[in-house]
C-alpha cells in the first residue's frame, strides 16, 4: 500500500526489511513495485503472497473487495488469519496516508522508486 498511496518515506522503511527476508527475491521487490497489475498466477510470487497482494490492491485502491478476490484469499488463509490480514492491511493504509498528509520525509511530489525498477 505505501506504493500505491505513494507513501515513499514508509517504502524506504519497509523495502530493506522485504529484501532482507526469506526467499525474497529482486523479482518480488519489482512485483511489489509494479502494482496494480501484479502477477497474480503465483510465477513471480507464491499464491499466499500473490493472494495477499491482490487483497490488499482491492482493499487500497477500492475498499470494498470483489468476491473472487476475498475467496482466492480465504482459500490460502484461516478466519483468523484473513481477520489479521485485514487489520494489518487497513492499519497500514493509515499510516501511509498519514505520512503522505503530513508530508513526513518531505518525499511528495517526488517519483518513487518504481521509476528506479523500470528503467532495469
Amino acid at each position: 500500500m505505501a506504493v500505491l498511496n505513494k507513501a515513499w518515506y514508509e517504502w524506504d522503511q519497509h523495502a530493506p526489511l522485504l529484501r532482507a527476508a526469506a526467499g525474497i527475491i529482486e523479482d518480488d521487490v519489482f512485483a511489489v513495485l509494479n502494482t496494480p497489475p501484479r502477477a497474480t498466477d503465483g510465477k513471480v510470487v507464491d499464491e499466499q503472497h500473490s493472494a495477499v497482494l491482490a487483497y490488499t490492491d482491492a482493499m487500497t485502491l477500492d475498499v470494498t473487495v470483489p468476491e473472487d478476490v476475498f475467496e482466492r484469499l480465504k482459500k490460502c488463509f484461516g478466519e483468523k488469519e484473513v481477520v489479521e490480514i485485514t487489520a494489518t492491511v487497513a492499519a497500514y493504509n493509515c499510516v501511509s496516508r498519514f505520512l503522505v498528509a503530513l508530508d513526513v520525509g518531505e518525499k511528495n511530489g517526488q517519483g518513487g522508486p518504481e521509476e528506479e525498477q523500470q528503467a532495469r
